[in-house]
């Protein structure tokens, strides 16, 4: 047996502390930027691997994983979310894929309830009003928002993420209700009512998604479905590639939705023109996730994956095909 220690392939860098548990073990190659590796850079420098930790913007298909060899043993992808990897292709080729659930669910409920509060209180344009210098007044009719007591949310995806959100709406007497392939028991359900979708959108003044983008949930709210929104709805989209921004920026534009507001895009670091134009859109980028505890919290456990993988062990958060 070699005593070379296993190469590993880290695709961007990590939070403080968490790189240096792969070095001590393993032959790592860190990209030490917050940028991301283009295509040729990436498929080049997987070739030999034997672990690779990802992120959602590198790609993971048959072509990456016949640049990187039969060796290839996991791809740990630093995510709760794993819709830039080709599942199928790596059952077939026999590597372990895993992501990063759990540990972001507190701080991406709180960013939700950031959005959520942004955008139904108009709070980025009144910023955008204060500093660009434009002369106000205070008046009974300035900026007027919406207000949650009593008004009805709805949550796309009852996973651990819903859950927290819905958990969260009791603090502003908020009646929920959601839906998901399966109706929860009672205990994991919040307290939140079981709809079917179309239902759900019909009587949401305040929609939620955090439901993955699968081959099943991509652009399932589409203009069609977006018109089902009571009007003057808003809408919060935690996640990428599930309502189509174009329909949703023309919502907006026409009226029909109050505001809406997106974490991250479907094609980041793009953001539609459409969208950008939005006055009641409010966008930020990625952000989710995006605390120092979470994010030590995510590498940590995407290392534990490829620790557990090298030793000749099962993943400890495996994604199947």
């Amino acid at each position: 047996m070699s005593d070379t220690p296993p190469p590993v392939l880290v695709t961007r860098r990590l939070a403080p502390g968490v790189i240096e548990r792969l070095t001590a073990r393993y032959a790592v190659t860190c990209r030490d930027t917050d940028v991301q590796m283009d295509r040729a850079e990436l498929l080049d420098a997987v070739r030999g691997r034997r672990a690779v930790l990802t992120t959602l913007n590198d790609r993971v298909d048959a072509e990456f994983l016949e640049a990187a060899g039969p060796q290839l043993e996991i791809v740990a992808n630093h995510a709760v979310g794993f819709h830039n990897i080709d599942l199928a292709a790596c059952a077939e080729r026999g590597v372990h894929v895993t992501n990063t659930p759990g540990v972001l669910t507190t701080a991406t409920a709180e960013t939700t309830w950031a959005l959520l509060l942004a955008a139904t209180r108009r709070l980025g344009e009144g910023e955008r009003l204060l500093r660009s210098g434009t002369p106000w007044t205070w008046g009974p009719n300035f900026l007027l928002g919406l207000e949650l007591a009593g008004t009805p949310l709805g949550v796309l995806g009852m996973g651990r993420i819903g859950q927290a959100v819905a958990r969260r709406a009791r603090a502003f007497d908020m009646p929920v209700s959601y839906h998901n392939r399966r109706e929860l028991p009672p205990e994991q359900a919040e307290g939140a009512e079981w709809k079917p979708l179309e239902e759900l959108l019909a009587t949401s003044t305040v929609l939620v998604v955090t439901c993955p983008c699968t081959e099943e949930t991509r652009h399932l709210l589409d203009a069609r479905r977006l018109a089902m929104l009571p009007r003057g709805a808003v809408v919060v989209s935690m996640t990428a590639g599930v309502v189509d921004e174009e329909a949703l920026a023309a919502a907006l534009e026409s009226g029909a939705l109050f505001a809406a507001a997106v974490d991250n895009f479907e094609h980041e670091p793009d953001v539609p023109a459409t969208l950008l134009a939005q006055e009641r859109a409010v966008l930020v980028p990625h952000l989710g996730s995006a605390t120092v505890r979470t994010r030590q919290a995510m590498g940590g456990l995407a290392v534990d994956n490829i620790v557990a993988v090298l030793g000749g062990g099962e993943p400890l958060t495996p994604v199947k095909a």
